[in-house]
């Protein structure tokens, strides 16, 4: 295969066929180079760390269920360095092409995956999401994409960064492709009777949204208030000092255990970091352990308010990211300031834990944007069931149509 999207790590090619039949036969997809593969180094977008470690001897069981259902893996895709960024742009193999929005970032870290789905290389890709890496790259590149409930799916053999926020994830072309992959992954079939009757608007997520945003998703909300009785909004960072105090919350955790994984490799190999993920990793060596244990204690209690404000037959609704995918060209100080209102979002289902799919229904200037909606702990099959047929009938193929798929 030719990547001319520079989706694919170039030194570790990958070519396994699956099984002889099953649900995914014909399918191809891709797998981030954090998910071991038996026989070739999981690089994790630093050439350091390739470096320093031996090749897998077992494969990733979410890439062997894929295998074990039919689909045919072609490759392993670039990721941010130890998948800590949101931006795609990788110091030491480049930014992987943003088809959909030609000249933008495509997000990341899961950036390589989709890439490669977003322009037609493979029909799916597995990625992973621990502040956003599903659901930003989707939303950037017009994808389907679920960031599933927390613990939810396996991540033996896949490259920590957070474990209590670490979860699997995917992308698609299409919702049905998207949910034909849940069924596998999470060995359960959809139950057409299961579906959510219920909307919840998240005020303070579409506050947090640029207006041309707002506008460009507002007729498809209208839908979904149209389909779904429509519950009392709610503000999810209140109380707790608003979505911007509970996003720094996340941070701080997350930094603390992503420290408590990868320290120890950092200070002994001293590796080679592009400039933003250097930052981040010192901040994280740095952080202050009582405002760790003071945002852990009020995680225990947000994670029990989401759980109480969406029971199995609700959905909250949010945009998946406050604007479009920002340029490749766009400064530094610039993407730091829109990654914490990307980070503020997706806080709330990675301090909730709770299940996110993301949605390509609009567009602005001529590039993606998506709807996101959350559901119930646990209630994975049931939410992509429910995107499927969202989107199956109320889009009417014009998103499909303007970009291809």
């Amino acid at each position: 295969m030719i990547d001319s999207l520079g989706a694919f790590v170039p030194e570790n090619e990958v070519n396994i066929a699956g099984a002889a039949e099953g649900p995914l036969r014909g399918v191809t997809f891709a797998a981030k180079d954090i998910y071991d593969i038996a026989g070739h180094t999981t690089g994790c977008g630093n050439p350091d760390w390739a470096r320093t470690h031996a090749a897998a001897t077992e494969t990733s069981p979410v890439v062997q269920r894929m295998l074990d259902a039919g689909a045919f893996l072609v490759g392993k895709t670039i990721t941010d360095e130890l998948a800590y960024s949101l931006n795609g742009q990788n110091h030491h193999y480049g930014t992987p092409s943003n088809s959909n929005a030609p000249g933008r970032i495509p997000g990341g870290s899961s950036s390589g995956s989709a890439s490669a789905v977003a322009g037609g290389l493979v029909d799916t890709a597995l990625g992973s999401d621990t502040g956003g890496s599903i659901r930003t790259p989707a939303s950037y590149c017009g994808l389907y994409g679920l960031r599933p409930t927390h613990g939810r799916i396996s991540l033996d053999n896949v490259m920590p960064l957070a474990p209590s926020f670490d979860t699997a994830g995917w992308f698609a072309r299409d919702a049905e492709l998207l949910r034909r992959v849940g069924e596998v992954l999470f060995e359960e079939t959809a139950d057409p009777n299961a579906m959510p009757t219920k909307l919840v608007m998240v005020e303070d997520a579409f506050a947090l949204a640029e207006d041309t945003v707002r506008a460009a998703l507002e007729p498809f909300v209208k839908k979904l208030q149209a389909r779904l009785a429509l519950g009392a909004s709610i503000q999810a960072g209140e109380p707790g000092g608003g979505l911007g105090e509970w996003m720094w919350r996340f941070r701080k955790l997350q930094a603390k255990e992503i420290w408590d994984v990868h320290g120890a490799w950092i200070e002994a190999q001293k590796p080679t970091f592009g400039p933003e993920v250097a930052e981040r990793f010192a901040w994280a060596r740095d952080v202050d352990p009582a405002e760790v244990a003071d945002a852990n204690q009020a995680r225990a209690e947000y994670k029990k308010r989401l759980d109480a404000l969406v029971p199995n037959d609700t959905l909250l609704c949010l945009p998946s990211t406050p604007g479009i995918a920002p340029l490749v060209t766009a400064s530094a100080e610039s993407l730091l300031e829109h990654r914490g209102s990307v980070l503020s979002l997706n806080s709330i289902s990675g301090l909730s834990g709770l299940p996110q799919v993301t949605m390509p229904l609009a567009t602005v200037s001529g590039c993606p944007v998506g709807l996101s909606l959350i559901g119930a702990r646990n209630s994975d099959v049931a939410l992509l069931s429910f995107a499927e047929s969202f989107t199956r009938e109320t889009a009417d193929g014009a998103f499909e149509s303007q970009f291809g798929v």
